[in-house]
Parts: C-alpha cells; structure tokens; sequence
C-alpha cells in the first residue's frame, strides 16, 4: 500500500493549487460495508486517495455503544476496511478519519447533559481508542455543547478545549510510540451559514501560538462553512464561492486546507466551483446512505414484478421492515425542517407519503439490524433465482454519486499527481 500519509496528501495538493492541477479531495462518510467497496472499487480505477470520515455514533469503542455503522468499534471497522480493499485489489492510499471527535458528540452524551469534565474525559477515551487503532486524521470538534444550543461556543471556549484534547493526545501518542496523527479543527459547528475570514483567521492565529507553545502539530485541515447545509435529501444551503476562496488562501498562508461539510447533493456546477475555489477537501455523507437505501427500494419493486409475474411465491419484507425500524430509530430527526423535527412515530407511520419521505432519509440507520439483514438476503437470493445480482446493482448504484464528485472535483489520477508533486 502507498505510504502517503495524509498531512503529505494534503501538503501535495497545496503545491498542485500552485500548478493548476489540483483537486478537492472528498471524505466519505462510512455508511455500509456495500459503500466501502463502491469506494475502493471507483479509486482503484480512477487512481485518487480515499478519506472514510466516521462520526462517534457511527463508530465507537464497545463500552459506549459500538456505532450504529455495522456495529463496528474502531478496530472492527479499521479491520474491515482493510479487509474490503484487500478484496478489491485496492494499494493506494486511504485514511481512516473521526469526524466530529470530541465530547458531547455521541448522542447519548449530549442527551444526558454530561458536565464538561467528565465530557471531556469520554471524549479523550474515544480519541486513544482511534489512534490505536490507527486512525489517521482526528477531528477535534468542541463546539457541541448541550448548555450552548442554539448558540455560537465563544471562540475562547472552542480553543482552550482543542488545545487540551490534542495536548493530550500527542503526550499520550509519545508516550506509547504510537504513529504520527493529523488533526482537524473547527470554530463552530457546520450550520449551513458562512465562516467569516476575520474570525477564521482569529482562530488559526491563535491556535497556532497555543500548539506551539506545547510541541503539538498544526492540523492538517481547518473547517469552514462555505454555505453548504444538507437537510431531508437535499441540498439546501447557498454555496458562496468567494468566501470559500478567501478561507482556503488564508489556510493555505497557514499551510493547512480548507475543509468543508454538508457536501451532500452539491449539483455539477457547484462542484467544478470547488476547484478554482480551492477548497481541500469537502464531506459527503448521509447522500451515499440515501442512495443505498433507494437501491435497495427498487430491487423491492423487481421482486414485486416477479410475484406478479409467478416467478417467485415468497417475497421478502424488507420493504416494510425498513421503513418501520427506520422511523422508530428517529435519527431522522437531525435532517429534518421546522416543525417537522417534532413530529411524532405514531403520526409518521400513519402517513403512507411522510413514511416514504423519512426512509429515503434514514433508512441507512438501520442496515445493520439483524432482521433488516435477513429480509436482504431473502431478497438477493429471490433474485438470484432469475439472474439478477441484488448486491453488484447495489454497489454501482452507490457508485453513480461518488463517480460525479470524482469527476467534478477533478479527483481521477489526483494520487500520481500528488506523489510527483511531493517527488515521492
């Protein structure tokens, strides 16, 4: 496998910004095992690195939970991945990343109002347990604070606890002569609104002093809010192309990338943006879990035709055993808009329209529970019967929306590109 670490990767796209002949490089948010190997698949084709972004209540150790992502802890979904690139044929080189690490951001923490100490305590545990599984980029995000909702975290808060979680983590990776770790930061959490450049450019000017002054790296991505603002399956934000050039030629001056979020249902045009825009990188998540969902919705409605058709006399359920456990996860409350966010189970279920809508958003949630497994291979061997392969249609169909970020990112060879750029 490539040995490009990902503060290189992103050193080498800093210089290609210099040449014309860079790219945004795009997080993926690891929605299922079907979604890594449409990944690895597609960037052992088109020769680009592949960053696997993990949120905590997507992967996380077993004594908080596991994630809700194949019940994977951080050394299950370090294992399988590897094991699924192995499978491909895949030797280029892709990072597993926390995204949102930090205390308060798994669910239950955040529910229960945990004081900040004992937060922040969770929060370092979580973070030792990536580093030794060997995560390569941690996100170090502060910023969500049940006291503070609905409120910016005042910049003096979001600092002290990034410093104090990587001094930490860098005293402990010393200390255990574990591997090199990047890092990202951010000032607030990504809301849909804009990072103004005074304030971006506050942050890193003052970080910057604090790292130092302790012997910790500078990270190797800082988050700005360009616009962008998923909500249901959409999206919904007003990507500002000039704001995002200005934060990424201050990170730059820095010698980190621009990072951004909610990339999801970005159209063409916005995307082919991104490269003169010089952003470095940019996240895209739930939109892969959406569309695994609506593949598997329409292999439903092929069994369908067989039924009607006499070509199969047992139909699997998954259909309607999806929707009911994706409704009852209510983690679809987080994409919701106005008064929607309230709405009731009950209420949801009896609405054949609203039940369709709220499945196409959360119907990833639930792809690892075990009846929701068993009505899939019902269903894949139903078609089988008559030649279709249920998991290959799932996979490719994965690979339609990541394929047009490749493309308009300018993703397709970037690997090559970056190892000449660095004289690797």
């Amino acid at each position: 496998m490539s040995k490009l670490t990902i503060r290189q990767a992103v050193q080498g796209m800093l210089k290609l910004q210099d040449t014309g002949d860079h790219a945004t490089m795009l997080g993926i948010g690891p929605m299922s095992p079907n979604l890594l190997q449409a990944a690895f698949e597609l960037a052992k084709d088109e020769d680009f690195p592949l960053m696997f972004i993990a949120s905590r209540n997507q992967v996380d150790m077993d004594e908080f939970g596991a994630g809700y992502v194949n019940g994977w802890d951080q050394v299950r979904f370090a294992a399988d991945i590897k094991k699924v690139a192995d499978e491909v044929g895949y030797d280029g080189p892709y990072y597993l990343c926390r995204d949102h690490g930090g205390p308060w951001q798994r669910d239950e923490e955040r529910n229960a109002h945990l004081p900040e100490d004992e937060a922040m305590e969770l929060a370092r545990k979580s973070f030792v347990a990536d580093m030794e599984a060997g995560f390569d980029l941690l996100m170090v995000d502060p910023t969500k604070d049940p006291y503070q909702i609905g409120k910016v975290i005042p910049l003096d808060v979001v600092l002290r606890r990034t410093v104090d979680l990587i001094d930490y983590l860098e005293k402990y990776r010393r200390e255990h002569d574990l591997p090199e770790v990047a890092y990202e930061v951010g000032t607030e959490e990504t809301n849909g609104g804009l990072t103004s450049t005074e304030k971006y450019e506050e942050f890193i000017s003052q970080l910057k002093p604090e790292l130092e002054k302790r012997g910790c790296p500078m990270p190797t991505f800082i988050v700005g809010q360009t616009g962008t603002l998923t909500r249901l399956t959409e999206q919904v934000g007003h990507y500002n192309y000039k704001n995002a050039r200005e934060l990424a030629d201050m990170a730059k001056r820095y010698g980190v990338g621009l990072k951004e979020h909610n990339a999801d249902y970005l159209d063409d045009v916005t995307l082919l943006e991104h490269i003169p825009a010089h952003v470095t990188a940019s996240n895209v998540a739930p939109q892969y879990g959406t569309e695994e969902t609506r593949a598997y919705l329409k292999l439903c409605d092929v069994e369908q035709l067989l039924v009607d058709n006499g070509l199969c006399d047992d139909p699997s359920n998954l259909h309607d055993v999806l929707l009911v456990k994706a409704i009852k996860t209510e983690r679809w409350r987080k994409w919701m808009t106005g008064d929607d966010v309230n709405l009731q189970v009950d209420d949801i279920l009896g609405n054949k329209e609203l039940s369709l809508q709220i499945l196409d958003i959360s119907g990833h949630y639930v792809f690892n529970d075990p009846e929701v497994k068993a009505e899939i291979e019902k269903l894949y061997k139903n078609l089988a019967t008559q030649d279709i392969d249920g998991q290959r249609f799932v996979v490719e169909h994965i690979k339609r929306p990541l394929r047009q970020y490749v493309v308009g990112l300018n993703l397709k060879g970037v690997t090559t590109r970056i190892e000449k750029a660095l004289g690797l």
